[in-house]
């Protein structure tokens, strides 16, 4: 890693810090409007957590808030695209659900700009250059979300976090913030078609397809 590029992290930590921890405070109120209709509408736990790997894969533990019914046994809701409610597709087009993740900026698992947090089942399934995506922390908006978030397909969405590792800096970091207030207000690239999200992840054919 150039000098260079290793004052930049160094700086950024401090930014996503500060940046972070005041964002965190000035959203509490909406948070907590949040949490009670969730609370209401979803029941308990309010909090959704996941362990999701970090930089350099190293594993940390997501939180959001729930955006999903619980999954009960006989009910028929099994697959996440039954169990997401009207209400919950709400938070995530609007990225309410997302607020609590300010938290994980602030502890150092994530930074406000990179490549978004994907399942741990994946990292056996990455090939070496998309296995680069965790050369930095993973962040609450991206290249890729400003991009056709997950609209878009696999390989497109790791071709971008693979560009973000290589290109990254303040500048480009201010346009994937700035792009990321334009893409929330529009909704757009919530999810991809007859999904709650993307569909699964199972690696990448020998002809750059997703298997």
């Amino acid at each position: 890693m150039s000098a260079k590029r290793e004052r930049y992290d160094h700086k950024k930590r401090h930014f996503d810090f500060v940046v972070g921890l005041a964002l965190y405070v000035l959203t509490l109120p909406v948070q907590a409007v949040v949490a009670v209709a969730v609370a209401v509408r979803l029941g308990r736990p309010v909090l959704f957590r996941q362990p999701r790997p970090g930089l350099h894969g190293k594993v940390f533990t997501l939180v959001k808030f729930r955006t999903m019914k619980t999954a009960t046994a006989g009910e028929g809701v099994s697959s996440d695209a039954a169990r997401l409610t009207s209400f919950g597709r709400i938070l995530r087009a609007t990225s309410l659900d997302e607020l609590p993740t300010l938290s994980n900026v602030i502890k150092g698992d994530m930074s406000l700009v990179g490549p978004r947090p994907l399942l741990t089942s994946y990292l056996d399934r990455y090939s070496p250059e998309q296995a680069r995506r965790h050369e930095v922390r993973p962040g609450v908006t991206g290249l890729a979300q400003v991009n056709g978030r997950n609209a878009i397909t696999w390989e497109e969405k790791f071709a971008m976090d693979v560009d973000y590792v290589n290109n990254r800096s303040f500048k480009l970091d201010l346009q994937i913030l700035w792009a990321t207030v334009s893409s929330v207000l529009r909704r757009s690239g919530v999810s991809a078609e007859g999904q709650a999200t993307m569909t699964e992840f199972h690696g990448t054919t020998t002809d750059g397809g997703a298997s």
